[in-house]
């Protein structure tokens, strides 16, 4: 009798085969697949740039990914001292991270717009580089905004014309040395102290007056400052009170003698996500300073940074939610269940399609902000639109962030709550952008301000609004509501969060609307306007054009 035959031994122990997964997405064109920042790049004024952001969204999506991943496998370090025991305050990076930010400094990712300023829409350019960048990599977006926040700032102060030289820079240089003796510098910014937060009146870090430098009278700073994020930079825009009030300062990290100066980092912070990016916690031990700006009018001053870092953090948020849909919808085309693809599924379609939705409307509100933020040197008009428009725009798509994300991830399943998705590193991200350069209290508070002290940014507001008028029903009865609502100020502070969110979806259905694609801006206004949407992603109604939405939104 013949024994019976038997598989081979790795046969019989091979339990399953690998079906039904997507394939790696690998690298692909993040510009050449996305038709709503084509549009909006060409739109909005910045499309004689088209060559150079086109370039950048074949690194974005191809390397750039790459050394997101691992910059934020390895955080920064914190080091001290030395092996001898002298006080360093360094800060070690993975070279991940120093690759990420050589490559934005040489494709201009902070300084495009200034060194093209005499050509409208370079800010419109800039807002691609930037929107791009932080498509692969989200933590070196803080010294990348602040490095192209602060050239508005230093133009203030003539003595200090080096530093803006070194600021506007193509060059990366990290080592630790005075930043006069280097090539290119990186200039960031700390506000925030422990006991006043958003408070900046509360801040307690004093200014003495301490004699004379090479760059102008110099003042010794004592006090901290509780959240310092990219505390590597060379140099730190500051708020600190002097005789005349609160007066916005640039602090070296090495003192004008060429000696560390009195910025003692204390700790770096352990956060929830930011990970390829340090904040730490700075001691001002007499660390010595340049004046920037009017004395006494700090505020006014550094508040012409955070306008621009504002800016940035938006358009932050509309990447991180384009990136969450670029991965669901790939998932989605390559995964089946009961027998169709995802994709194919009904109702996985209208959560798809709202996403690509929702996906869109923020890139057109933050590109046409970026254009007004461009103009606003030259027409008033553009300039206090960008004013309110600005607060607006942070507001809502940094509140519409981390609810997208979470729903792109649900789109994966527990696929996209594991760490080897770049899903999981976008959620811890996504809640940042809201905290980041004032909470959305602050934002909202700031639109009252606006419509309440400069009527310009009122009239600028519901002009935007009236060059779509007659072109949707929704929009017309949203804009009417809108006008009559400031001038009813009972509890207006308290309704604010609700006044600033129909004002922002008002904004987007008027820029959809005058963009030309009936489809996708009747859609917005049929479900954010006209009330046919529910509170979750995924409610659009039957007869949305979901089609068009997915064809639009990331090529098959």
């Amino acid at each position: 009798m013949n024994a019976p035959e038997h598989p081979p031994l790795a046969q019989r122990f091979l339990t399953h085969a690998v079906t039904n997964q997507p394939p790696l997405l690998g690298d692909y064109d993040a510009y050449a697949t996305d038709l709503p920042l084509r549009e909006a790049l060409a739109r909005e004024g910045g499309g004689w740039a088209a060559r150079e952001v086109a370039a950048y969204g074949v690194l974005a999506g191809g390397e750039l990914m790459g050394l997101g991943v691992l910059a934020n496998e390895n955080k920064p370090k914190f080091r001290p001292f030395d092996r001898y025991g002298n006080r360093i305050d360094e800060v070690e990076y993975h070279p991940a991270y120093h690759g990420l930010m050589r490559t934005a400094l040489a494709h201009g990712v902070p300084g495009f717009a200034w060194h093209h300023a005499d050509r409208p829409g370079a800010h419109v350019a800039h807002a691609a580089l930037h929107y791009l960048h932080t498509q692969a990599e989200q933590g070196t977006m803080c010294p990348l905004a602040m490095a192209y926040a602060c050239v508005p700032v230093l133009r203030r102060q003539p003595e200090l014309a080096g530093w803006l030289a070194r600021a506007l820079s193509t060059e990366y240089d990290p080592r630790p040395l005075p930043g006069w003796d280097k090539r290119a510098n990186l200039i960031g910014m700390a506000m925030t102290e422990k006991q006043g937060g958003s408070d900046v009146r509360a801040n307690a870090t004093r200014a003495h007056a301490a004699g004379t430098g090479p760059d102008g009278a110099l003042f010794e700073l004592v006090g901290h400052k509780y959240f310092v994020s990219a505390p590597m930079c060379d140099a730190f825009l500051m708020l600190a009170y002097a005789g005349d009030g609160l007066t916005c300062f640039l602090v070296p990290r090495f003192a004008p003698g060429g000696a560390l100066n009195g910025l003692h980092i204390q700790r770096l912070k352990d956060k929830l996500g930011d990970w390829s990016n340090a904040s730490s916690e700075m001691e001002l031990a007499g660390a010595l300073a340049w004046q920037v700006g009017a004395a006494g009018r700090g505020i006014a001053t550094i508040l012409e940074m955070v306008a621009l870092t504002r800016l940035d953090v938006m358009l932050g948020s509309a990447a991180i939610m384009r990136q969450a849909l670029v991965q669901a919808l790939h998932h989605a085309r390559h995964r089946k269940a009961f027998g169709k693809l995802l994709v194919d599924q009904p109702l996985m379609r209208n959560v798809l399609a709202d996403l690509a939705l929702e996906s869109e409307s923020a890139t057109a509100l933050a590109f046409r902000v970026s254009r007004a933020v461009d103009a606003g040197n030259r027409d008033p008009a553009e300039g206090a639109f960008a004013r309110i428009a600005t607060a607006i725009g942070k507001y809502w798509l940094c509140k519409r962030c981390p609810p997208f994300v979470n729903e792109a991830q649900e789109c994966l399943g527990g696929l996209g709550y594991v760490e080897e998705s770049s899903l999981a590193r976008l959620y811890r991200q996504a809640p940042l952008n809201s905290i980041w350069e004032g909470s959305g209290n602050v934002q909202c508070l700031d639109v009252l301000r606006a419509l309440s002290r400069e009527p310009a940014t009122r009239e600028a507001l519901f002009f935007e609004l009236a060059a779509a008028r007659g072109e949707h029903p929704a929009l017309d009865a949203e804009a009417a509501r809108l006008q009559r609502e400031p001038d009813t100020p009972a509890d207006l502070e308290t309704r604010s969060r609700w006044l600033v969110e129909r004002m922002a979806l008002a904004l987007q259905a008027s820029i959809l609307l005058r963009a030309g694609n009936r489809a996708v801006a009747d859609a917005f206004c049929e479900s954010r306007l006209g009330g046919a949407h529910g509170l979750a992603f995924g409610t659009l109604p039957p007869q949305a054009p979901m089609d068009a939405l997915l064809a639009r939104a990331f090529p098959a």
